[in-house]
């Protein structure tokens, strides 16, 4: 399965490491602060297992890992957001957009130019 995800475009490795993380530090917030008992349990443990996910399709990537972390961090920045308006629905606030904005800009900025 290495093989064939070695294959798949970077960006689409870091949409599917970061939703993968945002989903599982969101399962795990859930279960800290929302339930209790078995549910916790089933919240942690789908929690890590997502997080691990993330970890996993984080360094497949065929990028130096020095590299991937800036457009990684700005693709989780969104992905961030994404799904703190759809589970808590929250939406961003002027800050946090101009923030952000500044986030995939140096994300951008770090993971293409290429120093002469």
């Amino acid at each position: 399965m290495m093989n064939f995800l070695q294959g798949v475009p970077l960006i689409v490795l870091l949409l599917i490491a970061t939703t993968l993380e945002v989903s599982g530090d969101a399962a795990i917030r859930l279960g800290m602060h929302g339930h209790a008992g078995p549910p916790r349990v089933a919240l942690f443990c789908c929690g890590a297992a997502l997080l691990f996910g993330y970890g996993s399709f984080l360094n497949i990537g065929p990028i130096e890992f020095g590299r991937v972390a800036g457009l990684y961090i700005a693709t989780l920045f969104v992905v961030w957001q994404l799904i703190t308006f759809l589970v808590f629905h929250t939406a961003p606030t002027a800050p946090i957009v101009l923030g952000g904005a500044l986030i995939v800009a140096g994300g951008a900025i770090v993971t293409y130019w290429k120093p002469a």
